[in-house]
């Protein structure tokens, strides 16, 4: 039995889809391993809070199981089962908040992760992505968390194409910005470091 369990920890993802394909739980058991915790992790990014992750995720992991004899390996097993967890998070996000994905944005996301509590924050993705709208950290995650194309997140969000990439590039340009940003000096320092 060890000897199986580290054959399967050793296997390529496409060696597990097959026996996966073949109703070999344990090898379906080390994609969910391997793989659970960045479908959290997009889905938390996404917007879900940390129980809505680990649902979705764990509804994701499931549709898989049901649906594996369909992965090609055209792509990555990583990208296929994101993909799926993605569209059921758009399902629930279009159940629970019906939101407009208006081109405005509401005027408290335009200042949001001003002053200087923001700027001496220690700065990483998942917290400029909170400093997204709701709909650009969405937008953002389906097209570079999720790997959908901005044709692909519109048709999943059902909005035009023009307004899903204006939240993408308003989205990408705030998180350039939160993510480049230094803490500020204070004068002796830039003066030292000048």
């Amino acid at each position: 039995m060890a000897s199986s369990l580290a054959a399967r920890a050793s296997a390529h993802d496409m060696d597990l889809v097959v026996l996966s394909v073949g109703g070999n739980r344990g090898a379906f058991g080390e994609l969910i391993r391997r793989h659970g915790s960045g479908v959290r992790a997009l889905l938390r990014r996404m917007g879900a809070d940390p129980a809505t992750a680990d649902d979705l995720a764990q509804d994701a992991f499931l549709a898989a199981f049901e649906q594996i004899a369909d992965f090609r390996g055209e792509g990555a097993f990583a990208g296929w089962i994101k993909r799926i967890a993605a569209r059921l998070y758009i399902r629930r996000w279009r159940r629970e908040t019906r939101m407009s994905l208006s081109l405005e944005a509401p005027e408290e996301d335009m200042n949001a992760g001003s002053g200087e509590a923001g700027a001496n924050a220690r700065i990483d993705l998942d917290e400029a992505l909170k400093g997204l709208s709701p709909v650009e950290r969405l937008c953002v995650s389906l097209c570079y968390g999720a790997g959908l194309s901005h044709a692909e997140a519109a048709a999943a969000l059902n909005a035009p194409l023009g307004t899903v990439k204006s939240h993408v590039k308003r989205g990408l340009d705030k998180l350039k910005g939160a993510l480049v940003a230094e803490p500020s000096l204070s004068s002796q320092e830039r003066a030292y470091n000048g």
